[in-house]
């Protein structure tokens, strides 16, 4: 007897987060460090198999090697399973139509035998650069409801940012009459989340329109919802009323991890609720002599200097005499005594000489107009020698 799977996830986690600089020199997006334990792709994992969902196609293209060997066999996650599980799905060679993924649509599209193999009622779509909590089983029993081909998360933000996003305009029963991708004019507020599910067979018969378009820039947003809406096909939105945050930029993702901070958090992880899983390192707990203000610090470091407002990954080492204030460390990184970390963002690996200067102050950095809002960005395996200097808003990818 043939078994299936009555909703499948597809996982979009190929994009190069160029807007993220040295942060995704030598990996993808998904596999960026956040919070201190978790990478990125820990969230929406978390979500499947949270939601019920035990199958999910992991789509690679961009630097895959670290975002593999994390996945792995799916097992912190609980989808190590014979039948469903994760699975990594890279652009293969084939006998026709051979080639990289052109765009979100086009990436799915090279995947119709993976998920027919399951023969899923429905198809669940996500991205792999989103940090957030949320029920999918929800979302898809709304689907049901509405009898719907296709039903889009959405979430109301200002105005003044609407511009951004796929914006949904939508009459009161959340049947959506308009969809617009990043307007000049936005008509309404909500915006789509990038989080899809469609009736399995919609999904099919309009990837394989689009496909033959010579036309098409292959992407849900710009082409498939689009051409879906004005065939007549049912369309309704999905309100999502909390915490999401698109991290694609090096301000984006330094706010997200300080949405951890406080007595009550924005985004609170130590909610029992709805677990975010991850593939933590073994690692010893922080030994902690110095002085820690309002800061997250994970297993294996420790912490002889001061610490105020930051988020210190796993196996950080920071020496007595040594402040860090209103950073993000990613991991493994050791700052010498005397070194001064303002307003910045450093990536794995990383070392930093005595009496080191890294940023400046939030409130002088902050004002400073550029790529990184004034925030310091620091790349994978970078050295800054002993009294090195880097100015605030630099991005350095090369030992200084």
């Amino acid at each position: 007897m043939l078994r299936k799977k009555e909703c499948v996830a597809m996982l979009l986690a190929g994009g190069q987060g160029s807007r993220l600089y040295a942060l995704t020199n030598n990996i993808a997006k998904p596999a960026v460090a956040f919070g201190a334990k978790y990478r990125i792709i820990d969230f929406p994992l978390s979500n499947c198999i949270n939601s019920g969902i035990d199958t999910v196609g992991v789509l690679t293209q961009y630097q895959p090697l670290v975002l593999n060997e994390y996945v792995g066999n799916g097992q912190p996650w609980d989808l190590d399973r014979t039948f469903g599980g994760v699975h990594i799905l890279s652009p293969y060679e084939a006998k026709t139509d051979t080639s990289w993924y052109k765009g979100t649509a086009n990436a799915i599209y090279q995947n119709i035998r993976f998920m027919k193999m399951y023969d899923p009622e429905y198809v669940l779509i996500l991205s792999g650069d989103h940090i957030y909590k949320m029920d999918y089983d929800k979302m898809l029993a709304a689907h049901k409801k509405a009898k719907a081909d296709c039903t889009i998360a959405c979430m109301e933000v200002p105005i003044k940012e609407a511009s951004r996003f796929g914006i949904l305009n939508t009459k009161p029963d959340g049947s959506i009459y308009e969809f617009e991708e990043k307007p000049a004019k936005p008509k309404s507020n909500l915006a789509s989340m990038g989080i899809y599910i469609f009736t399995a067979s919609k999904l099919f018969k309009y990837l394989e329109l689009d496909e033959a378009d010579p036309n098409s820039e292959k992407d849900f947003g710009k082409n498939v919802l689009p051409a879906m809406l004005n065939a007549g096909e049912k369309m309704f939105s999905y309100r999502f009323d909390g915490y999401w945050k698109d991290v694609g930029t090096i301000a984006s993702l330094w706010e997200a991890n300080m949405d951890l901070l406080g007595t009550v958090p924005k985004f609170d992880l130590r909610d029992s609720e709805r677990v975010i899983h991850s593939r933590s390192p073994l690692a010893p707990p922080a030994h902690i002599e110095g002085e820690v203000i309002n800061s997250i610090v994970a297993t294996g470091c420790e912490i002889n200097g001061k610490v105020v407002n930051s988020v210190i990954g796993t196996d950080c080492i920071i020496e007595k005499g040594a402040e860090v204030t209103d950073c993000v460390l990613m991991g493994n990184t050791v700052v010498k005594s005397g070194a001064k970390l303002n307003y910045a963002i450093i990536d794995e690996d990383v070392n930093i000489g005595e009496n080191a200067v890294i940023g400046a102050p939030r409130e002088v950095a902050s004002k400073i107009d550029g790529k990184t809002s004034g925030i310091v960005v620091l790349g994978r395996g970078v050295n800054v020698k002993k009294n090195g200097k880097v100015d605030a808003g630099e991005i350095v990818d090369k030992n200084v």
